[in-house]
């Protein structure tokens, strides 16, 4: 399976730049999985698709303002950090740019003396242990100096942070959205809960890895990035619960989807547990938990898109995506919804 098989082509216009408001009033490409039927709609019609009995699982990760520009002590020079995990108290992988001015010792400062750091070492692919100083809690600081790591197509500013931000996000740690789920509104929610659909919540910290474009032209050959994720005992039983009464599972994103088929393929059940993954969902993949998908548009060639050939099908999901273009979607991050039943 070639990597050049997941090629649409996108004009540049239809990546969304900025997000719509109110939020839930981007469009949404319903599609027949099985099918493949297309209907156009909205997604505050979301309801309309969902029945009584339905489960939907969201990520509640939350994104950490981790790109943050800091002031090399002695010469002066700017330098780009973006977060990628926390590697013990003070302590994080991060991502330095340029790197030649990020040499173990080397000493930084953020917002004016907010933040400081320290160059600790160089890890495998380049990336740097560094240890950060402030007073009070990091994570204010963070909060004051950082900035949202925007996906690199993404080029205008984004004014309210929020909105890169679920409205049910709480558990802080993700370096990207979990972004199909930018579309509820808290009112929304409220809505489905009293049409009888039910609402759980895992967690998956989203990691940069999330835009590494796949290089190797043998989709085989590549190697998913590993992000953490934490399935709670009242998700798992709400799960159960739902399969057993024969409503369905539908994971709002690739990130809820990854988490909820990794958990059943390594316990063989859905149970409280927590980990890290790399799971990597291609044709041919057999789905063990889901049975919908509320998604956003993906990159050509990721392996976002591939997830999403796995669920509904090749040749529906390279249609569903040249209708997408034809009718002129917003693509990406900040882009319109797909529902997938």
């Amino acid at each position: 399976m070639l990597k050049s098989d997941f090629y649409y082509d996108l004009p540049e216009e239809l990546i969304a730049q900025t997000p719509i408001e109110p939020r839930n009033h981007s469009r949404m490409l319903k599609v027949d999985r099985v099918t493949g039927e297309l209907e156009h709609s909205h997604f505050y019609n979301l309801c309309d698709y969902l029945k009584k009995g339905d489960l939907l699982v969201m990520n509640d990760s939350r994104v950490l303002p981790a790109r943050l520009f800091g002031i090399k002590d002695n010469t002066g020079a700017v330098v780009e950090f973006l977060l990628l995990e926390q590697k013990g108290d003070k302590f994080w992988e991060t991502l330095v740019r340029p790197g030649k001015k990020a040499k173990p010792g080397a000493k930084f400062t953020f917002g004016d003396g907010r933040l400081k750091a320290e160059i600790v070492e160089t890890v495998e692919g380049g990336n740097r242990i560094v240890k950060f100083e402030c007073e009070g809690n990091f994570f204010t600081a963070l909060e004051d100096v950082g900035q949202m790591p925007l996906p690199p197509y993404i080029t205008e500013k984004l004014e309210d942070k929020e909105r890169y931000q679920t409205v049910y996000s709480r558990e802080l740690g993700s370096s990207a959205a979990p972004t199909a789920g930018l579309h509820f509104t808290k009112e929304m929610l409220e809505e489905l809960q009293r049409k009888g659909i039910n609402l759980a919540y895992v967690t998956l910290h989203v990691g940069l890895g999330t835009f590494r474009p796949v290089k190797e032209d043998n989709i085989l050959d590549h190697k998913m990035h590993s992000e953490h994720y934490h399935m709670p005992k009242e998700t798992a039983d709400l799960i159960n619960r739902t399969k057993a009464n024969g409503g369905r599972v539908i994971a709002v994103g690739t990130t809820s989807c990854r988490t909820l088929e990794s958990v059943a393929t390594f316990y063989d059940k859905i149970d409280e547990c927590e980990g890290y993954t790399d799971i990597f969902i291609y044709p041919g993949y057999k789905f063990k938990v889901l049975d919908g998908l509320i998604t956003n548009f993906h990159l050509p060639e990721s392996t976002l898109i591939m997830l999403v050939s796995a669920f509904m099908g090749y040749d529906n999901t390279m249609n569903a995506y040249k209708k997408a273009v034809e009718e002129r979607y917003r693509f990406f991050s900040f882009g319109d919804a797909m529902l997938i039943l």
